[in-house]
């Protein structure tokens, strides 16, 4: 498939987006909890959860997304959060735990939901794959084109809702996309050492569905298989399975010290860089060059920094508001 310059630059925009928003986040978590790590220290208290080395696989496949299509993630939320178009600056003011964020502070990192863009996630592992499947049976039973996509770890395709879920999709051939990011670690547990198959874009075949395993650094082979599943489902050919073999440039939550990790590792991965391999491929196309790029980092810095001014000056919900929102 060969993708348009704009499809490209597009693509390549959204790396460079969610990698300026979680290194600045990162950044941003460390104020005041240093030098003793202190969790509930800082403008961001809790956990973290960053997406930084991960962005083609949520920019792949989001780019193949409408509003109305509903998504579902993960505890590590924010790359499908940006490449689903939602706000930067309601997500930030949500990390900050301030009102004006997506659910008016009370959500955190880790729950985040938007209902004009159809978007949820949560901190429950595979949590959000029956969602999806649930979303996806509405869909089939209005009669509508739109597709649902699950984002699930590699950790999450070894429970029961993952099992469950793919199998009623492909019983009643639901339009849902199930999508695995296999960063090599479920928390730090090797895939090996969890896993009885190489490859989670197997189990497809138990359940009489498409998987296909892609070079999850690699946007534009992410962008492709996307395509091909989310056209599937949109012409009520029922559920595919993607798997993304990517890498988690940070640890699995922020202040991890990643005591699980080979030597060198972290260093090898850095080399197949999305956004350097797609910055590449610009450039061999003749599409974007060195001053074309730091243009590129430059507004997205400059997004993200009025993200986060938004969230600074946001106030915080009122001690009373916690009792509104709450199911009874």
């Amino acid at each position: 498939m060969a993708l348009s310059q704009e499809a490209l630059l597009d693509l390549y925009r959204m790396l460079v987006r969610i990698r300026t928003f979680e290194e600045r986040v990162g950044e941003m978590y460390y104020e005041e909890k240093l030098p003793a790590f202190d969790i509930a220290a800082g403008p961001i208290p809790g956990e973290m959860h960053l997406y930084s080395g991960q962005e083609a696989v949520a920019a792949g496949v989001c780019a193949h997304l409408r509003p109305d299509d509903p998504v579902t993630s993960t505890h590590r939320p924010h790359g499908h959060l940006i490449a689903k178009g939602v706000d930067l600056k309601k997500i930030m003011a949500e990390i900050f735990g301030k009102k004006t964020g997506l659910c008016q502070g009370k959500g955190g990192h880790m729950h985040l939901f938007d209902p004009d863009l159809h978007f949820g996630c949560g901190g429950i592992i595979g949590g959000g794959i029956p969602h999806a499947v649930g979303a996806a049976l509405a869909i089939k039973k209005r009669g509508q084109d739109r597709v649902a996509v699950s984002f699930f770890g590699d950790g999450a395709a070894n429970i029961g809702a993952f099992h469950e879920s793919v199998n009623l999709a492909a019983l009643w051939k639901l339009p849902v996309v199930f999508v695995v990011e296999d960063n090599l670690y479920a928390i730090s547990v090797p895939k090996a050492a969890s896993t009885a198959v190489r490859s989670n874009a197997e189990r497809g075949a138990a359940y009489g569905i498409p998987g296909v395993q892609v070079d999850g650094q690699d946007a534009v082979a992410v962008y492709e298989a996307a395509k091909e599943a989310v056209d599937r489902a949109r012409r009520g050919e029922g559920p595919s399975l993607i798997e993304g073999l990517c890498y988690r440039y940070r640890g699995h939550f922020e202040g991890d010290a990643e005591g699980y990790l080979k030597e060198g590792e972290k260093a090898s991965w850095k080399e197949k860089d999305p956004i350097t391999i797609l910055g590449n491929q610009l450039k061999e196309q003749g599409w974007l060059t060195d001053s074309d790029a730091e243009a590129i980092q430059a507004e997205m810095t400059s997004l993200v920094g009025e993200a986060e001014t938004f969230a600074r000056e946001s106030a915080y919900p009122a001690p009373e508001e916690a009792l509104e929102h709450v199911f009874a």
